[in-house]
């Protein structure tokens, strides 16, 4: 998680701004459960920005990654209770269960191996690249028509930033991006 600190502050400027969003989501006027989704996805959002400050401008202390796992964990419980309920809960499971994962990785890793790869189980690592890369993809085809479709209509100034699903599926675009970015430096 601690590559060049270029890249790692626009890491956490995507991440705090996508976390910033979703907390917009959630204070919308939306279901419940979209406003429990709009909560799980700022706290993810946020602890991936809080993840990827570079190590050479502030390195937590060794029980902070244990914190962000215990967090991470406890978000992974009302992810796993909701995905009784139907499948596409599973992504935030998944989602959840990768920074609960990145967490035990750096908290296992001496302080200054942090970006040099190779720290994680090759296996583990390599198949959630895999499946945020698979989501990355999915979510930015998914993404194309419903921007293009949006544009074509006018008028449609009614709706508020937390109601619209255009900037939703780019917030979970966002959020997919930077795991794939945090994973490879793992």
């Amino acid at each position: 998680m601690h590559g060049p600190a270029s890249s790692g502050w626009l890491l956490v400027a995507l991440c705090a701004m996508t976390g910033v969003y979703c907390l917009v989501r959630m204070r919308g006027g939306g279901a419940a459960e979209q406003r429990r989704a709009a909560g799980g996805e700022a706290l993810m959002g946020f602890g991936m920005a809080a993840m990827a400050v570079p190590a050479a401008v502030f390195t937590p202390p060794s029980w902070a990654w244990s914190a962000y796992a215990a967090v991470f964990a406890a978000a992974a419980l009302p992810a796993l209770w909701a995905a009784r309920a139907g499948a596409h809960h599973l992504h935030h499971l998944v989602g959840a269960a990768a920074m609960v994962y990145m967490s035990v990785v750096m908290a296992g890793s001496p302080a200054h191996a942090h970006g040099g790869g190779g720290s994680g189980v090759p296996l583990l690592t390599g198949a959630l690249l895999l499946y945020f890369a698979g989501y990355v993809l999915l979510t930015g085809v998914r993404l194309v028509p419903v921007a293009a479709v949006a544009g074509e209509g006018g008028g449609g100034g009614s709706a508020g930033w937390g109601d619209r699903p255009e900037l939703t599926r780019a917030c979970r675009l966002s959020m997919g991006i930077a795991m794939v970015a945090m994973l490879l430096t793992l």
